[in-house]
């Protein structure tokens, strides 16, 4: 056998390695029942005892933020123990106008623990808001939610209990995609979602490397501050900060209840959906770059994190190998034990579409959901496609960070995944609004 039949043989073994991991990694929580038991949110709560700082940061969302609000500041908590920030650059007049009408509504109904904040020094990106947040908290806890984010109502409660019986620093609670059937795209973008944080996440607590999600993060604010905020030139300061946590050792749970999740929309477009999965994909490859990861206690952590960290470059080679085996398949002459093995990472992806399938009625189970008849076809013609995109989304980060762009690309949000519309647009008289221009520089620096 020559050494490039060799290099195709290992090369063809290493990523039917990772793709059987990868599917380990989606099954994770059905392994064994305690992990499922674990997973799930408290049957009874504790009475109200910390106090929660909510960071709500916004930047044109004028379709989804007056809702987004009015959910917020219903939660089932008392509102003495509960501090609403909003954060918004002092530019986005649009956003804050909509901010400033629902904040008025609500205090002539007697609601007045949210606020408004705007900053308008540089970087112009969620980091630097929550770090403009994390300066104004009072809060024991600060939790973030995005713009478009429907919470539980219950959310607090649950969270108030399990830090107080577990005595938890840091809990992450689940974030799920709603909208499945919304585009061809979307059922397998909310299957992520659902794997991601029902199934890896819990993985990730018990080896102690967690790449913490963009919200419905509760950390205790002094803990935050001690580890000086959210890095604010990174464009996954989620993933970062939660490193750095893993870094010192603190236990970070994580919570998975079907009930209990924020729920979320898939990208309303193709090219939206591309521009956020390349601005995670960077965001990791930066953090990759930082060396942090380095740092954890033990080795089973580090190999984690570079596996997570890595996974834009494992994507990017995922995307263009099939492509090459498929042409050697047909073209180039080899001896049929390696013409099978380089299809092996083939039959792998197969395996992960049986398990796509077998998650959607899962999910939509879970949901109270009845998929069409239609939904497993649409799936299944959809998933190479769809690895497709993933694909050209890592490409795209590999190829933007070797180039050094850094601009924050946003998602625009139009709540296609609420059933109810809690208030109409509202427009009465102003209130106050309290305006940082400049943060603290021992906050800034993440």
């Amino acid at each position: 056998m020559s050494i490039s039949d060799l290099a195709l043989a290992g090369g063809s073994l290493l990523l039917t390695a990772q793709s059987a991991y990868s599917a380990s990694l989606m099954l994770y929580a059905w392994q064994g029942e305690d992990q499922h038991i674990r997973s799930r949110a408290p049957e009874t709560f504790e009475p109200p005892e910390l106090s929660f700082t909510i960071l709500l940061p916004a930047r044109h969302e004028e379709a989804v933020i007056q809702d987004t609000i009015q959910r917020v500041v219903d939660l089932d908590y008392p509102h003495e123990l509960v501090q609403v920030l909003i954060v918004i650059e002092a530019g986005d007049s649009g956003t804050i106008e909509k901010v400033n009408q629902k904040l008025a509504y609500l205090a002539a109904r007697g609601i007045t623990h949210a606020r408004l904040l705007t900053f308008a020094d540089p970087p112009i990106n969620k980091p630097h808001g929550l770090n403009v947040g994390l300066q104004e908290a009072t809060g024991n806890v600060v939790t973030i939610f995005d713009a478009e984010d429907e919470p539980h109502p219950n959310i607090l409660k649950m969270v108030n209990t399990l830090m107080t019986r577990e005595h938890a620093p840091v809990v992450q609670s689940g974030v799920q995609l709603m909208n499945y059937s919304d585009r061809w795209f979307s059922a397998l973008n909310v299957l992520e979602y659902f794997f991601w944080f029902k199934s890896r996440m819990h993985y990730h607590s018990a080896i102690g490397m967690v790449p913490l999600g963009g919200n419905t993060v509760f950390v205790e604010r002094d803990l935050l501050r001690k580890m000086g905020g959210w890095d604010q030139q990174c464009l996954t300061e989620d993933a970062d900060i939660g490193i750095r946590l893993s870094n010192q050792n603190v236990p970070i749970r994580v919570v998975y209840d079907d009930e209990y999740v924020t729920r979320e929309e898939t990208p309303p477009t193709v090219n939206q959906f591309i521009k956020q999965r390349t601005r995670w994909n960077q965001g990791f490859l930066q953090v990759l770059g930082k060396g942090d990861w380095l740092k954890l206690p033990s080795i089973p952590q580090r190999l984690l994190a570079l596996y997570t960290l890595c996974s834009p470059l494992i994507q990017a080679v995922l995307t263009i190998y099939p492509l090459i085996s498929l042409w050697m398949l047909f073209f180039v002459k080899l001896p049929t034990p390696l013409a099978v093995l380089t299809m092996l990472p083939l039959y792998m992806l197969v395996i992960q579409l049986v398990i796509s399938l077998v998650g959607l009625y899962e999910f939509t189970s879970a949901h109270g959901l009845k998929p069409s008849l239609f939904s497993p076809i649409r799936l299944l013609f959809s998933f190479l496609p769809y690895q497709g995109l993933l694909g050209y989304a890592a490409l795209r980060a590999v190829f933007r960070q070797l180039r050094g762009m850094n601009s924050w690309e946003k998602t625009v949000h139009i709540g296609a995944h609420r059933t109810t519309e809690l208030t109409k647009d509202v427009s009465t008289a102003l209130p106050p609004v309290i305006h940082i221009s400049k943060v603290d520089e021992e906050v800034v620096r993440g």
